[in-house]
């Protein structure tokens, strides 16, 4: 049986290639290898995913960044942004920060690290094209780890196909974030974007009972 791609520690084979990826007028430059997903080309939803983001500032994270198209375009087109590159899989853990290395993306970091876990906090944007293959509730452990990552206002942007559960997705996503909205939808994959609710005021703040004098 082949081994998916979001194991920890894969042991297929090491056969790396390198690809040149265009997206609009950025050209990039990837080493990718066996046990990472997409290995031989940019896929079309992570394409569509970049697509329909807008100018993004602050601490990013790109949540399963496999060998790290995601991360990597987002950290080249997104200059004053902090990109953080996570993902179980080791091997494209590494992939991933040599591709930093690679294309001299100086606000850009890579490790490996389970996401549901080890995301940090304080984040305006994750970006995620999720493990479909892990299963629905590894899934749904991500978006959950998003959500509790991100800042009052931030938005998770999430790319998945409709016949692979974008439906079923974006009803779990609109019970955990104060907004949800389909701002992509091409080839049969849908782009969620979810915001997370600002912060509520403090109870004290102009309403605080006081007893009577």
């Amino acid at each position: 049986m082949a081994e998916q791609y979001f194991q920890a520690q894969p042991s297929a084979q090491s056969r790396e290639r390198r690809i040149q990826v265009q997206l609009g007028e950025t050209s990039l430059r990837f080493f990718t290898d066996n046990a990472t997903f997409s290995k031989e080309h940019l896929d079309e939803g992570s394409r569509i995913l970049l697509e329909a983001l807008p100018p993004l500032g602050g601490r990013v994270a790109d949540l399963g960044c496999g060998w790290g198209p995601i991360g990597c375009f987002a950290a080249a087109k997104n200059p004053e942004a902090e990109l953080l590159l996570l993902d179980v899989n080791q091997r494209a853990a590494e992939l991933a920060r040599r591709n930093i290395l690679e294309n001299g993306l100086k606000n850009a970091a890579a490790r490996a690290g389970d996401g549901s876990t080890q995301l940090p906090e304080g984040l305006s944007a994750v970006l995620t094209n999720p493990p479909i293959r892990a299963g629905k509730k590894q899934m749904y452990g991500l978006f959950a780890a998003a959500e509790r990552a991100l800042l009052p206002g931030g938005r998770l942007y999430v790319v998945i196909r409709k016949n692979q559960g974008a439906p079923s997705a974006q009803a779990y996503l609109e019970g955990l974030f104060e907004r949800v909205e389909r701002v992509a939808r091409e080839k049969g994959f849908w782009v969620l974007c979810c915001t997370k609710a600002q912060e509520t005021k403090d109870a004290t703040e102009g309403g605080g009972e006081h007893e009577a004098g």
